[in-house]
């Protein structure tokens, strides 16, 4: 049983005993109401309601004016839905087309639209959602918890293919799966979803660390499925391949840190500059073996130039 579903319940008894003790008319259609009215954010509650309201309460005036100058007849009730469709989609109040129709099918099975009705319903729409806003404020599920976990098992899939890459370049006969690739997709793509729910659950602002988090490890994500085809062209061992072998080993530990700390990065410019230092290619394998892992070098670089923007130092 999910959060919302207790969170339903809460707000449909609320508003059904409420509209009863204010002695309503039909106060089980406040319950209704509250059910439509109950998000899974807070901020998206409080939008919603104040759109659900707008809306209801602009097509129970055109409503209401119809009813009173053609009569209590079908026609006039699709001709109503013909207009208020219209209305509410050209002023973004679409999404409170079920309310508005929920208060304006209620009056036209009631058969008259008189004041003390009219303000019934007022009544009935203003504790029905009111009470599901309530709800949705007083109480909202800390994502805190679940962010720290998506980004520690992103972490923890990104330092298993650091390592698998230096295994592949210490063993060009290894053969690799690359399911982590997938796992680590997946976890930073539901990481966004959470930190997009974190952000809404707060009323101004939100922490804009999670949504910077997430984007840095995907652009990252994109980087190293680059790195994983260039590692295939790697078909040779060779001593520049097991010293790149040692950075991924040292980022698989890195990779972990909430600080950029550019260990990393300065041994890349150390080990490039080593490598204009080395003897010329001998062979045409070799060239193409050199090539590939400077490649790799230049999108490790790509790499790390990610995590230094979005990282703290």
């Amino acid at each position: 049983m999910g959060i919302r579903t207790v969170k339903t319940a809460i707000a449909t008894v609320a508003a059904v005993y409420l509209a009863m003790l204010l002695s309503l008319e039909y106060p089980m259609s406040a319950g209704l109401l509250a059910i439509l009215g109950v998000e899974s954010t807070i901020r998206k509650g409080i939008v919603t309601s104040l759109v659900r309201i707008g809306a209801s309460v602009m097509g129970l005036a055109i409503a209401t004016l119809m009813l009173v100058l053609f009569g209590f007849h079908l026609p006039v009730l699709a001709a109503f839905i013909l207009i208020a469709i219209p209305v509410l989609l050209k002023l973004r109040l679409q999404n409170g087309l079920a309310t508005c129709c929920v208060v304006v099918f209620h009056i036209f099975s009631v058969g008259s639209a008189t004041i003390p009705i009219v303000m019934n319903e007022l009544g009935l729409l203003l504790i029905g959602l009111g009470t599901a806003t309530i709800v949705n404020v007083v109480y909202m599920p800390d994502l805190e918890r679940r962010l720290k976990q998506e980004r520690d098992r992103v972490e923890e899939l990104f330092s298993a293919i650091f390592v698998q890459l230096a295994r592949n370049l210490r063993d060009v006969d290894y053969i690799w799966s690359g399911s982590e690739v997938l796992e680590a997709h997946e976890a930073i793509e539901r990481g966004k979803q959470e930190a997009v729910k974190a952000s809404e659950n707060r009323l101004f602002s939100g922490n804009p660390y999670w949504n910077g988090y997430f984007r840095m490890r995907s652009g990252q994500l994109e980087s190293i499925q680059d790195m994983i085809q260039i590692v295939a062209q790697v078909y040779s061992n060779l001593p520049h391949g097991q010293l790149v072998a040692e950075l991924f080993e040292a980022l698989s530990v890195d990779v972990k840190s909430e600080t950029y700390t550019g260990n990393v990065e300065k041994r890349l410019e150390s080990l490039e500059s080593e490598f204009k230092n080395m003897p010329l290619p001998q062979s045409r394998e070799e060239f193409e073996v050199r090539s590939a892992i400077l490649q790799m070098c230049h999108e490790l670089t790509y790499y790390l130039n990610i995590a230094k923007r979005e990282k703290k130092q």
